[in-house]
């Protein structure tokens, strides 16, 4: 029965993915017991089906929270004695893993530290082994991260001894870090490129550094990961971590063609160079010219600039990226005085090399070297257009706001990309041109290139990119063309716009900047939306923002319009929101109070932008 149960197991999960016996339905396999763990596939020893069912209740037992420290203590330390002899196997379990992580940061930093001495051995030689486990990696990362509570025992305790007794209480713990980093700085080519081993260097990184962010989840099979970046917490470290994070930067040099072949160790040079530039600036600009040193010196055909070949590679072009944004100023002058100059269209076009591209137009926009930047792409807009590489555009566009440079030329290039410049008839319709990404002709299905807009054509296919291209022509000196766009749509339009996820973040961005007369001619085009708008979930985030931002008389008009209708408004789950906000119930009965409450606001606004000016 038992040799049955192993034959049919490689077919069931096709050798690729790790099944547990408190998981695999295996009858036999479930009431076997063996203290020393069981063997597995490839003969790996495995937790026992006893010690599986153990951590899963251990975990249920967790999520019941604890009513004080001495039982929550008291708890761990029973845990961790029936973790001793075994760490390796239960880290490596899928069920004892995700307990041992839970439990961790409510160990002690000596509990910890115990348990990682354990997990790496005498000489720390096993380390490499769980680092590069599935299930094991997540441990070791969860351990070392413990390391930012080393100054916790000193701030709990009032005597003055403390703070040396709470370095000797993390003692064990820093000496277990250090040790791991020793076996990481051995086997660099080995952990940089394991796509498990990797994820543990970075966590060494940061904890080195001194800073942390939110502990890494599992991510689905095929699921988009979050493109912005964590938010770091700083922590105190121990001396011996200044100089054992130079150490191992020095020996991930020596493995920096890793980084321009393989995506798993680029994405460690990247954190590398991430923790340096917010701990250790020097450092990051000796990293940075050395990589740069590196990428430029590698062959390529005569004449051509070996980072034109990186830049369209999916490993090192993100390496790039990350280069660029944490670049200073001489450092960028010379990437794209060197190597990118005239070459920008031509990146910009790539499906790789256009965000590398995004990141320099994004990096210049503090610079003068923005003005270069921009009347090179400039005359590649309409081609970018087309090969659908919209963020270059559009950070073309914020780079222009923030530089408050090449602004009129930039409005008067998209304007021809969207064949709305002439006749000055069209300028109306670049609104719902720039919102919904699509040229005059296209947009009102019209092959003629005369005249005005024949047909009304209502509002539709607000994109992502439009929205946010729209929202960085908002910050613009010159607005003019935009807000006389936006008073030509219908109120049927303003509405949809008002209530689509991309829409509302541009009629907010228009509304909120314009000043109070031009503000006061769109909500003259609104009236009669208020209150459909107020029961949307988006549209009642767009009105709140509005009336923010509007006058007392403006207030006055919205409340007028919304208050007859309190019984729906009430009911709604967004629109009661609305009404207590605005104090509606204040307008309908105490109408003077509520204009001294408003006006009072009014001031006090006033006041605050006056200061900020």
């Amino acid at each position: 029965m038992l040799s049955k149960a192993e034959d049919k197991k490689p077919q069931k999960g096709g050798g690729k993915k790790r099944r547990h016996p408190g998981e695999d339905g295996g009858g036999e396999r479930k009431r076997r017991e063996s203290p020393k763990g069981e063997k597995g596939q490839g003969g790996k020893k495995r937790l026992d089906a006893l010690s599986v069912g153990y951590f899963r209740r251990v975990g249920e037992r967790l999520s019941e929270g604890f009513e004080d420290d001495e039982e929550r203590e008291m708890f761990v330390e029973n845990v961790l004695t029936e973790v001793k002899g075994k760490a390796a196997l239960v880290a490596t379990d899928q069920t004892g893993s995700i307990t041992l992580q839970r439990l961790l940061p409510l160990s002690s930093p000596q509990q910890v530290g115990e348990v990682l001495a354990e997990l790496g051995g005498e000489s720390g030689s096993e380390f490499k082994a769980v680092s590069c486990d599935r299930c094991g990696g997540h441990v070791v990362e969860s351990a070392v991260r413990q390391m930012s509570r080393w100054m916790e025992s000193s701030e709990k305790e009032s005597s003055p001894p403390t703070e040396e007794e709470g370095e000797e209480s993390c003692g064990l713990l820093e000496a277990q870090v250090l040790s791991f980093s020793q076996v990481v700085r051995d086997n660099a080519a080995e952990f940089i490129r394991h796509v498990h081993g990797s994820h543990v260097v970075r966590t060494l990184l940061h904890v080195l550094g001194g800073c942390l962010g939110p502990p890494r989840t599992e991510t689905r099979p095929g699921g988009k990961e979050r493109s912005i970046p964590p938010q770091l917490t700083d922590f105190e470290i121990p001396t011996s971590f200044w100089y054992e994070l130079k150490d191992l930067t020095e020996t991930l040099m020596e493995n920096i063609n890793l980084s321009v072949t393989d995506a798993v160790a680029s994405a460690v040079f990247q954190t590398m160079l991430t923790v340096c530039h917010r701990k250790r600036p020097k450092l990051c600009k000796q990293l940075l010219r050395r990589i740069m040193e590196y990428l430029t010196s590698r062959s390529a055909a005569p004449g051509v600039s070996p980072l034109l070949v990186f830049l369209k590679d999916q490993a090192s072009s993100r390496l790039i990226e990350t280069i660029i944004q944490l670049s200073h100023k001489p450092l960028l002058r010379g990437l794209y005085k060197n190597h990118l100059k005239g070459q920008l269209v031509d990146l910009a076009l790539h499906p790789i090399a256009n965000f590398p591209i995004q990141r320099l137009t994004a990096a210049s926009a503090k610079y003068k070297l923005f003005l270069r930047i921009f009347d090179e792409l400039v005359q590649g807009v309409e081609a970018i257009l087309a090969a659908g590489h919209m963020g270059v555009i559009v950070q073309l566009a914020e780079s222009c706001a923030e530089s408050e440079e090449r602004q009129d030329e930039m409005m008067e290039c998209l304007l021809n990309a969207f064949h709305c410049a002439e006749p000055g008839s069209r300028h109306v319709a670049c609104l719902p041109l720039f919102m919904s990404l699509l040229t005059y002709e296209v947009y009102y299905h019209s092959d003629t290139a005369e005249g005005n807009i024949s047909t009304e054509i209502p509002l539709t296919s607000i994109c992502y990119h439009g929205s946010r291209l729209v929202q960085a022509l908002a910050k613009f000196k010159e607005r003019s063309l935009l807000l006389s766009s936006l008073r030509t749509l219908s109120p049927s339009d303003l509405l949809s716009m008002a209530t689509d996820p991309a829409g509302s973040h541009v009629l907010q961005a228009l509304i909120t900047t314009s000043s109070d007369k031009g503000r006061g001619k769109i909500l003259k085009r609104l009236e009669g939306q208020y209150v459909q708008m107020a029961c949307s979930r988006l549209g009642s985030r767009v009105l709140e923002a509005v009336w923010n931002s509007s006058s007392v008389g403006q207030r006055q008009s919205i409340a007028q319009e919304l208050v007859p209708s309190e019984s729906q408004l009430r009911a709604d789950q967004f629109a009661r929101h609305v009404w207590a906000k605005f104090a509606l119930s204040h307008f309908a009965h105490r109408r003077a109070h509520w204009q001294e409450i408003q006006t009072g606001e009014s001031k006090k606004r006033k006041l605050f932008s006056d200061i900020l000016e």
